[in-house]
């Protein structure tokens, strides 16, 4: 996990060491274990590099990397490719293996060499053998081409800006300002993000909060020549959520156990110490388990909390019970309003765009414990929501493809089980017409939302004027027909690739790198293969995941049908002085700005609960840090 940056122009004088170390010194906090610049001899490409040492800690492992002399038996005259890269592939002793019967040989111990020579040897095919997160560029000094592709979910960032004879990219946008391109919020996403609270275009995957950066989506690849006036994007990979698979209950939990036991066992490869967060839930404490039971007692596994005294949704009480079952080392913080206030242009300024609610501030200050903990890597359980329908807006959805395909009893008796656990979610008429047209009903939504950014009263009209012909840009609602249509939206479109980003900008933020076993991808290709029933069943969501821990997690754990997951008390949180004041400044600068009408300084500031849809005064406090 580090920070990567560089530049391809003709022009060689755009090329130079000292706007490289600019670039990578904004984003020396992603890796504070080293640093390097590498100019090509030609002078038309730059890369910069930061490095966080995870894999092969000696110097031998720094970045960026030449594939040398000797190294490929394809080139023996070494030096044609250059590589730097941000991430880690978790299977690459696996492909190593592969290539030393090729005829490769191998320097260091890293994952950076393999990933260069895999390169050499499959060339753009590589990305088919790889399984971890990543972003990464390689120059071809020879054909004077860059090659640059990100991981299949987006775990780890690629941005980049093109135009005026140079191509530009960094794993934050710091570092593209860093360089000189200008700073100049787009209008109709932040509208977007102030009425609807988007923090993504689920129609344009490329597209920031920020005029000419663009953001290379995941499972792609993109080339550029130096003579090329646009760099070539294309698709790598894609979930097929149209297959189903016959298997048995008891067969799709034990290979769903199989492919997760071996998704935390590869991320567990690490030369510094490894922890996991704990937050009570079913996910992070799968995680825990199991890799307590892969290390067989050789030392009690370091966890990390967000917890929150008094508050209904605090956590405490289900981290303690699977502290106790595994005898985990537990470390826990407790955010408040006041940390809050005097963290937030911080948390702003690594996550450069716009975030939906505080609940991410508490995973930012878990980040901040295993720093003061000097644990380097932290697996974490995002991704088994979105694969595995664990969000309660998945049951109505669920509940529609059994009436679309007249399993009207069954979808009777689910939503008879969901009722009697007080799980709230929304079924009626409306769901059911929708069941049977769902593109009326996709289209019905899309008509919602944009009523309800029409019509948001607070916008100053001449914002509205601003974006006058892109009125529904960024504005889309899925066709559903079935499950797996919503899990693929919400893991492929819209939903996980900001929680995502979120998760690498508060990681990186403290220098940690963070490791996701459930977005292992045979493991979520799987997933989407089975049917619907083993997702939601019995009244149950993940039942799968459920149904595999049963047997390794405490009853109270496993059969949890609360959903909770980092949830902060924001509501109490928005009723302290100092946040209430700070919204206040915040309001008064989008209306200096004229983004928002000056009437809305006379407004009572409402305090919500995180996730609550219309939680706008929060929305004006994180907009005005950003802009």
């Amino acid at each position: 996990m580090c920070g990567i940056a560089g530049i391809i122009s003709a022009g060689k004088l755009l090329v130079s060491k000292d706007r490289i170390t600019r670039m990578t010194d904004a984003i020396a906090h992603r890796g504070q274990d080293g640093e390097g610049c590498w100019i090509s001899t030609e002078g038309n490409a730059g890369f910069g590099h930061r490095r966080l040492a995870i894999i092969d800690l000696t110097p031998d492992g720094a970045q960026p990397m030449l594939l040398f002399p000797g190294v490929s038996p394809s080139n023996p005259a070494g030096g044609r490719y250059s590589i730097t890269y941000n991430g880690e592939i978790y299977n690459y002793l696996e492909i190593k293996q592969v290539l030393v019967k090729q005829g490769y040989r191998f320097r260091t111990q890293s994952d950076t060499e393999v990933l260069l020579a895999a390169y050499d040897y499959w060339q753009q095919d590589c990305l088919a053998q790889l399984d971890g997160m990543f972003a990464f560029a390689i120059w071809d000094n020879q054909a004077n081409t860059l090659f640059a592709a990100r991981d299949r979910f987006g775990e780890k960032p690629f941005y980049y800006h093109e135009g005026k004879g140079q191509f530009i990219f960094g794993s934050e946008m710091k570092a593209l300002w860093a360089a000189g391109v200008e700073k100049k919020s787009d209008e109709k996403m932040l509208l977007n993000y102030l009425t609807l609270g988007y923090v993504q275009n689920a129609t344009d995957k490329e597209q920031t909060f920020f005029e000419n950066i663009y953001s290379l989506p995941p499972a792609h690849y993109l080339l550029l020549g130096t003579g090329n006036q646009r760099a070539h994007v294309a698709s790598y990979w894609k979930i097929d959520k149209e297959k189903t698979i016959r298997i048995s209950q008891d067969g799709a939990i034990a290979q769903f156990s199989e492919l997760f036991t071996k998704s935390v066992a590869r991320r567990m490869r690490s030369d510094v110490p490894i922890g996991t967060s704990l937050s009570g839930g079913i996910d992070s404490s799968a995680i825990a388990a199991t890799i307590t039971q892969l290390k067989k007692g050789d030392s009690r596994l370091q966890t990390f909390s967000a917890v929150f005294p008094g508050f209904a949704k605090d956590e405490s009480g289900y981290i303690n019970t699977v502290v106790k079952k595994f005898r985990l080392q537990n470390q826990q913080v407790l955010p408040s309003a006041e940390d809050l206030v005097k963290d937030f242009p911080m948390l702003c300024y690594h996550q450069e765009e716009p975030f939906g609610s505080s609940s991410i501030y508490a995973q930012y200050k878990v980040f901040e414990l295993a720093k003061n903990q000097q644990v380097k890597v932290i697996l974490d359980g995002q991704g088994a929501d979105e694969t595995q329908a664990g969000y309660y807006h998945h049951i109505h959805w669920y509940l529609q493809q059994l009436v679309n395909r007249n399993n009207i009893v069954t979808a009777l008796k689910e939503k008879n089980y969901f009722r009697k656990k007080n799980i709230p979610f929304s079924w009626g008429a409306k769901n059911i017409l929708a069941a049977f047209l769902p593109t009326h009903a996709s289209l019905q939504l899309e008509k919602n939302e944009y009523r309800k950014l029409a019509r948001q009263p607070d916008i100053h009209p001449d914002f509205f004027i601003g974006i006058r012909g892109r009125e529904w840009e960024g504005i889309h609602k899925p066709i559903i027909t079935k499950l797996n249509d919503i899990l693929y939206f919400n893991t492929c479109t819209l939903g996980l690739e900001e929680l995502l980003r979120f998760a690498d900008r508060n990681s990186m933020a403290h220098g940690r790198e963070v490791r996701l076993p459930f977005l292992g991808h045979e493991l979520v290709a799987f997933i989407f293969s089975l049917p619907a029933q083993f997702k939601i069943h019995d009244g149950w969501t993940k039942w799968l995941l459920r149904s595999a821990m049963k047997t390794k997690l405490p009853d109270e754990i496993v059969w949890r049908n609360d959903k909770t997951g980092y949830e902060p008390p924001q509501q109490a949180w928005m009723e302290n002085d100092h946040l209430r004041e700070l919204v206040h400044e915040s309001k008064r600068k989008l209306v200096n700005n004229r983004v928002l009408k000056p009437s809305v300084l006379d407004k009572k500031i409402i305090s919500l609960p995180a996730h609550d849809r219309d939680n706008f005064d929060w929305r004006y406090l994180c907009a005005a840090h950003m802009l």
